[in-house]
């Protein structure tokens, strides 16, 4: 399985589902064990290979190794233990080599956490982001970074176009066992106890609630999207905040979900349509299409949802921090700024575009944001305090976490208990030309 993780560019909980799905014959609890290992050794990839260094030659920096290091390193099991869980016979590992023993016995009474330990691989970090780690978060850096590969928050967002209130979805969750209290900053958010599986509820089959991070639903409030206007969600993928700019506006004006993925806008639609949203267009993003012209300068709010590293979901994608490498983020910041420009031509003069990363390194954030700002005078940063306080905290959400003197809004989950997020929001100040 972690084998397989590796070699695709599938997210990790896909791939694990489709295992899953092709071996029914797996057990409930092996399930479980085998869904909680998967992601235990993600979370504790660095540490586990830099004790695989010391072991010698007799285990490897792959996805056996892993395994079998991390049975002795978390578990605490010893060798014996290892080598009658691997003993080769059906459906168990292949029996261990002399090799593979000796390292192991290294590694028994070692603990996984190690004074030696340099501080990227002590909070699971790969080495080449730890500069800009530390450029973001400065003291706090090791706190913050350790946060992000935490376990994720399970959060929910009420859907205010089936008529539900937060305290009345709540107690029907409670009612029904499951543990459920309102989150601090979003007034639409839920956050549950654990992962469940909701979609299994009438609340969720009728339309009434979406699993969504509570950062992703701020991003979303941001947007200050109203009934009646254009709204242009410009990397819609599978409609995540678009669901919310629909509710914000009431089912009134004109949303436009736009992506490069049809199969992406097509799972948006069965999305759109349990929420009970109407007006709401798809649109594959293709170069050259003279309906995507046509919109130029017309609307009146153009969300960019921006493709990008994914550093702030660490803690639902442990995988993705060993995926990309430095090459990979400045293929990413060069996508990044095509699509800010071309998203930009959509805004009509008072319009506002409104820039979103679940990334925390400023290379994707505050540098994209004023190298574009810096080459035009066609828009301007609004503070986010003030657009916070006319668009969350006016709809019942808590106050600004960022400073008054904010430009943008980041988000982490050692601060603000969210995945890491960054806004930013533009106004255009006169038409382009």
């Amino acid at each position: 399985m972690l084998a397989a993780i590796g070699v695709t560019d599938r997210p990790a909980d896909r791939v694990l589902d489709r295992y899953l799905r092709d071996r029914r014959y797996i057990g409930g609890s092996d399930r479980a064990a085998i869904t909680e290992r998967v992601w235990g050794v993600l979370r504790r990839r660095a540490r586990l290979d830099w004790w695989i260094k010391r072991a010698g030659a007799g285990i490897h920096k792959d996805a056996r190794g892993r395994v079998l290091a991390d049975l002795v390193l978390t578990d605490g099991l010893d060798v014996a233990a290892v080598v009658t869980l691997a003993d080769g016979s059906d459906y168990a590992p292949e029996s261990l080599s002399k090799e593979e023993i000796k390292a192991l016995r290294y590694l028994v009474g070692k603990p996984l956490d190690h004074d030696d330990m340099p501080a990227p691989v002590r909070v699971e970090c790969p080495v080449w982001l730890w500069p800009s780690m530390q450029a973001v978060f400065g003291d706090e850096v090791e706190t913050a970074v350790r946060a992000l590969g935490d376990g994720a928050s399970f959060d929910l967002r009420v859907n205010t176009l089936a008529q539900a209130s937060r305290d009345d979805v709540v107690a029907s969750l409670v009612a029904d066992g499951i543990p459920a209290e309102a989150t601090r900053l979003s007034p639409l958010a839920i956050r549950l106890d654990r992962r469940r599986p909701v979609d299994r509820l009438a609340l969720f089959k009728d339309g009434g609630i979406e699993v969504q991070d509570e950062g992703s639903q701020l991003a979303a409030l941001l947007v200050d999207a109203k009934p009646g206007m254009t709204v242009v969600d410009y990397c819609a993928g599978a409609g995540g905040k678009a669901l919310g700019l629909a509710a914000c506006m009431a089912n009134k004006g004109r949303l436009l979900l736009m992506d490069v993925s049809k199969g992406r806008l097509d799972r948006a639609a069965t999305r759109l349509r349990r929420a009970g949203v109407h007006n709401a267009e798809r649109r594959v993003l293709v170069e050259g299409d003279k309906s995507i012209k046509r919109l130029a300068g017309k609307a009146d709010r153009v969300l960019i949802d921006a493709p990008c590293t994914g550093t702030g979901t660490w803690r639902r994608n442990p995988d993705a921090k060993w995926r990309y490498d430095a090459t990979a983020l400045a293929e990413i910041t060069t996508t990044q700024r095509i699509i800010l420009e071309r998203a930009a031509a959509l805004v009509k003069p008072g319009g506002r575009l409104i820039y979103v990363t679940c990334s925390v390194l400023a290379e994707e954030n505050e540098a994209m944001v004023g190298g574009f700002l810096a080459e035009t005078m066609a828009f301007t940063a609004l503070p986010i305090g003030a657009v916070w306080a006319e668009t969350v905290e006016a709809a019942g959400g808590a106050a600004c976490p960022a400073p008054p003197e904010a430009p943008y809004l980041r988000l982490a989950p050692h601060r603000e208990g969210t995945d890491g997020f960054f806004v930013a929001v533009l106004e255009r100040v006169h038409a382009p030309g």
